[in-house]
């Protein structure tokens, strides 16, 4: 037999309101029970894993430990099976419902979430999908954290983390963007030695800027950053005002910028390997129906991204 455990799912679930409200007084007002009674779970579940799991302060609310925020991510991920097991053991799980919380490389998103959005709705209105729009590194750290339950991002920097599986779903060849009056514009393609006199507005993010520098200076030439901005359609209207040129990955449907300028896409010869769009997520984790039926949606719905 197995040992018993140490603390209850009431106990998760009483810590888990505090832990949001950050107040046991909201968190006896949302649960319609006593505050005592908060507070006594909340104190037994501490004396029973033998942690700190927040910082009390007179006037100030409660601020989770360093093991509190750890549990938070666990108890989310724990009660939401709990009510699955439920539902599976009523005879009602066929429908999925319930919080996921997806990840999303901040370029990517405009092409992947309303789409995600919407199927996600037609097959599975009780899923509540939350994001969290990040970089790379914002977006690992979120992984290994318990904050998302998995993310959609480029495979930029995900080598280097043993923690986590991914797996690609869609590739993005790199190609070139100049103004729609430019003397290329109506070639088709080009290759980047054919820009090399000329000023590169660069993506500047990080993981990006290093591989859009790599393509340029595998040409055997030294990128003309002139320009550096973190948005994507901060670039496309930079290139359409002629400023320079830039290297993307993901192609909008159309060339008309927010600016009202326009630009040209072209093929790009020496591109090198195309970026690689993946779903990770956290090695070892057992990802609950909803994610997995969330993760499913986003597999087959990459055709023309």
């Amino acid at each position: 037999m197995t040992s018993p455990l140490g603390f209850t799912l009431v106990q998760l679930r009483y810590f888990l309101v505090a832990a949001e409200r950050g107040s046991m007084t909201e968190a006896s007002a949302e649960l319609h029970i006593a505050q005592s009674a908060v507070s006594a779970a909340i104190h037994n579940l501490e004396r029973d894993l033998q942690v700190q799991l927040f910082i009390r302060r007179r006037g100030r609310g409660l601020t989770l430990t360093p093991a509190g925020e750890r549990l938070r991510a666990q108890s989310r991920d724990l009660l939401a099976r709990a009510r699955e097991v439920e539902r599976e053991a009523r005879g009602d799980g066929a429908e999925l419902s319930g919080p996921v919380t997806v990840g999303c490389f901040v370029t990517l998103a405009p092409y992947y979430l309303p789409r995600l959005f919407s199927e996600c709705t037609r097959r599975h209105p009780g899923i509540e999908i939350d994001v969290v729009e990040a970089e790379a590194d914002e977006l690992v750290e979120a992984l290994t954290t318990g904050r998302i339950d998995f993310a959609l991002t480029y495979d930029l920097g995900l080598s280097t983390e043993p923690e986590l599986r991914s797996e690609t779903i869609a590739r993005a060849p790199a190609y070139v963007i100049v103004a729609a009056d430019h003397p290329l514009a109506g070639r088709g393609s080009v290759s980047l030695a054919d820009l090399s006199t000329e000023p590169l507005v660069l993506l500047d993010l990080p993981h990006s800027r290093d591989y859009f520098r790599s393509l340029v200076a595998a040409t055997g030439t030294a990128p003309d950053v002139r320009y550096r901005t973190r948005s994507y359609e901060t670039v496309r209207s930079m290139v359409a005002r002629g400023l320079g040129y830039s290297v993307l990955n993901q192609r909008p449907a159309t060339g008309r910028t927010y600016g009202g300028g326009e630009i040209a896409e072209l093929e790009l010869r020496d591109a090198g390997r195309p970026l690689e769009v993946r779903i990770a997520s956290l090695g070892g984790m057992t990802q609950s129906a909803r994610a997995r039926a969330v993760m499913d949606v986003l597999r087959e719905n990459t055709d023309g991204l």
